[in-house]
């Protein structure tokens, strides 16, 4: 864009010569690409470089003046009344306009096509009975790799047990130096689902008032397939590329994620050194048909599943002992349920609730805006302990999820046993926690072991890539005025399993869903709006050829 604002002038002034003959006009302009807001009716501008006047970014705003707008989650200060200061670079590249995005370059009866095949494709790949176990995700490779073929788009898919497949598939670079690959990773396999809970059949793909239902609509059927389409765009649309595009459906990932354990142990060397992965995750959640927020899960926090059991002195039951092993191990999980682990700020958590503290009430905002003093406060305490949605990302977690003792009521049994899910933040070691759990439970007589032999790290990406900022570039385009935030979630992907190959990974979803819609995961009644449908590969393709395509 030209170094220049609309009235000619430097756009590397500031804007504080933005008088009344600006604001009294109809449409508030900007200087360069600084926001503006239209005083009498609160409403944020940009500049749009290819047209003198402006585009609305955002809707109106409560209160007298914009206190402050997040893009891509950088917070942007309106300065009052006709005050304006100009944004700094990051920021005006955030700001870039959408006649900048990849798909913008394509017609629009093509970019009809591409929505067409992606509801076809949809209904097809959700008729594919992939429930785990068995899983028989060979059916789902398939599927894929018929169309690749017909693409002309290189792929291999490996059958690693019967039935079991993972397929890999590539778009060459077509620059003579290449940077390293971005991997669009999904699995293929989905969990168990019961028919007589569903309005309509789980593998039928069948649209109901706008919205496709089927097991896997929301993971993760609907991201492979926009990842499978994205990649028929690559090709058909001869996209420059300065870097490889891998596309790898994997399998077994609903339960032990033996698809992508056999890719990297027998095939690692197709995942080319890769740079960048998306996989699913992330939420772009809709209220009042808003995007509130666009969230990029940069880490996951891992599980550590726990098996405890107690012994005691057995017996009948007329004849109770305050020994016996199932009062042992009520006492000890009391300890256990009572025990408050430390609060800690991770660097990505503290960033998250920055971003967020400008859409809550006064006393909440201040304390997510210095969530290290606050986390000091014993209310504040008591606050995350009753707050789920809070208490997940500041600490390590415990849930008790099982329980066992005697077959027969009236049998005292010699042992009795419980099972707990530990979730642990990014970098905790499970070792010295597990001692501690041991130290809380604190009797001989108890025993606490991890269900799994392999201990696992939880990891994190960084925020300071060109994969994030382009998530974020194409975000702001796609839902302006939306912060773009990263994000830790308390579930866990295989994102975890990349990561130390030295692959930045990242949880992003082009599409977004209300609260209502994203708890159909892994539930009854599953299901993606068909609109959605038709714009997420789209969505997905520009933060691809942003980050792959030559400019």
């Amino acid at each position: 864009m030209p170094n220049s604002r609309p009235d000619g002038k430097d756009k590397s002034l500031q804007c504080n010569d933005i008088d009344a003959r600006i604001c009294s006009s109809q449409i508030a302009k900007s200087c360069g690409r600084v926001i503006l807001v239209k005083t009498d009716i609160k409403t944020a501008w940009s500049y749009d470089g290819s047209n003198p006047g402006c585009r609305s970014i955002g809707g109106g705003m409560p209160g007298s003046d914009l206190q402050r707008f997040l893009v891509g989650g950088v917070a942007l200060l309106a300065i009052f009344s006709a005050i304006f200061h100009p944004l700094p670079a990051a920021a005006q590249d955030v700001a870039a306009t959408k006649a900048e995005l990849a798909s913008a370059k394509i017609p629009a009866q093509r970019m009809k096509q591409y929505s067409d095949l992606a509801v076809q494709w949809m209904e097809e790949y959700l008729r594919i009975d992939t429930t785990n176990p068995p899983g028989n995700e060979k059916r789902a490779a398939t599927f894929f790799k018929k169309i690749l073929d017909q693409e002309g788009i290189e792929n291999v898919v490996f059958e690693y047990a019967p039935g079991r497949a993972d397929l890999w598939a590539r778009i060459p670079h077509t620059t003579a130096q290449a940077q390293r690959p971005i991997i669009l990773l999904n699995h293929m396999d989905v969990v168990t689902s019961d028919p007589s809970h569903w309005k309509v059949p789980p593998f039928s793909g069948s649209t109901v008032n706008g919205s496709m239902y089927g097991r896997g609509a929301q993971d993760m059927k609907d991201e492979g397939l926009a990842q499978l389409v994205v990649m028929v765009m690559l090709k058909r649309e001869k996209t420059a590329l300065n870097r490889d595009v891998i596309f790898l459906a994997v399998s077994d990932e609903e339960a032990a994620g033996t698809g992508t354990d056999w890719m990297i142990g027998h095939h690692r060397d197709l995942l080319g050194n890769a740079e960048f992965l998306i996989n699913e995750g992330g939420e772009n959640l809709l209220e009042n048909g808003k995007v509130r927020y666009v969230g990029v899960d940069v880490g996951e926090k891992t599980p550590l599943w726990l098996h405890m059991v107690a012994h005691g002195r057995p017996g009948h039951g007329s004849r109770p002992n305050t020994d016996s092993a199932p009062n042992r191990l009520i006492r000890a999980l009391d300890r256990v349920i009572q025990y408050r682990t430390p609060l800690k700020v991770l660097p990505v958590v503290e960033e998250f609730l920055r971003d967020m503290a400008p859409y809550e009430p006064a006393e909440r905002a201040q304390q997510f805006r210095n969530i290290r003093d606050a986390i000091e406060d014993k209310n504040f305490q008591d606050q995350v302990e009753r707050d789920e949605s809070l208490n997940f990302l500041l600490r390590n977690t415990i849930s008790l999820t099982m329980l066992g003792g005697s077959e027969q009521t009236n049998v005292i049994p010699p042992d009795a046993w419980a099972n707990l899910d530990v979730r642990l933040l990014p970098g905790e070691d499970p070792k010295p926690f597990l001692e501690s759990i041991r130290q809380v439970v604190n009797d001989p007589n108890v025993t606490v072991d991890p269900q799994n032999a392999e201990f696992r790290v939880a990891n994190a990406s960084p925020t300071d890539t060109v994969l994030f900022d382009a998530i974020r570039r194409v975000a702001q385009q796609y839902f302006p005025g939306t912060p773009v935030v990263p994000r830790l979630t308390s579930g866990y992907t295989e994102n975890q399993r990349y990561r130390p190959l030295g692959i930045n990974a990242y949880g992003f979803s082009p599409f977004t869903a209300t609260q209502e819609e994203g708890n159909t995961e892994h539930g009854n009644d599953e299901r993606i709006r068909v609109e959605e449908l038709r714009r997420g590969p789209k969505v997905l393709y520009d933060v691809v050829a942003s980050v792959a395509g030559t400019r």
